[in-house]
């Protein structure tokens, strides 16, 4: 298993699409992608259905010939959350050619911003990383593609608000005490003093199995919402505790990191109500999810376990790679072949309104924008998925106040970089 994840270049696929996909040249050159994800340590919840979308999405592209005849490449390696492991793969996909990187781990990313800015090579950080990185001209190799943290807030703390307001209401903070945790505070709090709401924060120790006397000091303050902030098991236990101490589902909100697994871990239908932000669509109902079933599920070309697909890891790990090859499509197209780091860079900077046939938040980008727009939505665990609240329409939320932050720690990491 080890050697597996070491090394997984989506070989059985390619061989098959250089023999059979109409239009693929099998002298064109490939165009290489590394994933070193976390599949051993911390992230595991999440690690394989996330890889698994991901490379189901790229023998999708291989399938339809590549992009423009160049079949994608993508070699994925175990970095056990560790930023040294993290950056022996980085140089090890950089030496072989890779002109992108996903790490899906910020302890990891953060470790690599300053080797992709030097080395022009494109970093995409959906839903984890530097919130500032979504500052293009900071940080010019640096993709977040998705709404960060301070933007998933801000689409939670507004949804509350459009529901009944929030004046003279009490929020609490419920999170895993760590800098992922902590990460939303400074925007709830700019959001409590502009629309007059109490918020109390309250921190849980990692890695989160044991959160009771918490959740004793939460029903104690009597909140009219709460919003858990935490991943992984911890995540059912914050809803399951919060339960218990008689907070309702539906006065539960949570970050993206909340899916079907955790609903079943406290029961779906005591769970039924519990809300939480959405970046990528659940279910198979989208045109993408069908192309992926049709013609790679069906087709007995899956890399994975076929009951993952259309759940929420599965759906967000496509959506990234979608945007990823989007960005080498418009890039080629504009600038030619080879593929390097820096054309790559400027295609992602080219792409306009893209919702992967409706599987994702539309996301565009500029030189000034790498956070895509910022956009997602809430929806509400109804027993069995996750439904839509509302008119279900993709919208960002409260931009000023999200972009005076990211502004605010991008000139921090100019000052501390000597820029």
């Amino acid at each position: 298993m080890k050697h597996f994840f070491r090394r997984l270049a989506v070989t059985t696929a390619l061989s098959a699409v250089v023999g059979s996909a109409p239009g693929l040249a099998a002298d064109k050159e490939p165009i290489k992608f590394a994933t070193a994800l976390d599949f051993t340590a911390v992230y595991t919840f999440l690690t394989d259905e996330y890889s698994e979308g991901q490379r189901d999405y790229i023998t999708l592209i291989n399938e339809a010939g590549g992009i423009d005849g160049h079949p994608i490449e993508i070699n994925v390696s175990d970095t056990g959350n560790e930023p040294q492991r993290g950056i022996e793969a980085y140089n090890r996909a950089r030496d072989d050619g890779a002109v992108l990187v996903d790490f899906l781990s910020t302890p990891v990313a953060r470790a690599m911003v300053n080797r992709v800015l030097d080395d022009k090579i494109p970093m995409i950080t959906a839903l984890h990383g530097r919130g500032d990185a979504s500052d293009g001209e900071t940080f010019p190799y640096v993709f977040p593609i998705m709404a960060t943290y301070w933007a998933q807030a801000a689409i939670l703390v507004d949804h509350m608000d459009q529901e009944e307001s929030l004046e003279g209401k009490k929020i609490a903070h419920v999170y895993i005490d760590s800098p992922f945790g902590r990460e939303p505070i400074p925007i709830l709090k700019k959001l409590s003093e502009k629309l007059d709401f109490e918020l109390k924060t309250f921190p849980y120790a990692s890695p989160g199995n044991e959160q009771s006397s918490t959740w004793s000091d939460v029903r104690r303050f009597k909140p009219d919402n709460v919003i858990i902030w935490g991943a992984g098991g911890a995540q059912a236990v914050s809803v399951r505790d919060g339960i218990r101490n008689g907070i309702r589902p539906e006065q539960i909100h949570s970050v993206v990191w909340l899916a079907e697994a955790d609903m079943e871990s406290v029961g779906t239908d005591v769970a039924k109500g519990v809300r939480k932000y959405q970046v990528a669509a659940s279910g198979t109902d989208s045109d993408m999810l069908k192309e992926v079933m049709d013609k790679v599920i069906d087709a007995g070309k899956g890399s994975g376990d076929k009951k993952n697909v259309g759940r929420t890891y599965y759906n967000v790990g496509m959506a990234t790679m979608a945007v990823a090859v989007e960005a080498a499509r418009l890039a080629i197209e504009e600038h030619g072949a080879p593929l390097t780091g820096e054309n790559l860079a400027k295609g992602f900077e080219m792409i306009k309104d893209y919702d992967a046939k409706g599987l994702m938040a539309p996301v565009t980008m500029s030189a000034e924008d790498h956070q895509g727009g910022g956009l997602g939505r809430v929806v509400e665990w109804d027993g069995e998925q996750w439904a839509p609240l509302g008119d279900g329409e993709w919208h960002a939320s409260f931009e000023d106040v999200v972009w005076d932050e990211i502004e605010k720690e991008a000139e921090k990491f100019k000052e501390e970089s000597g820029d």
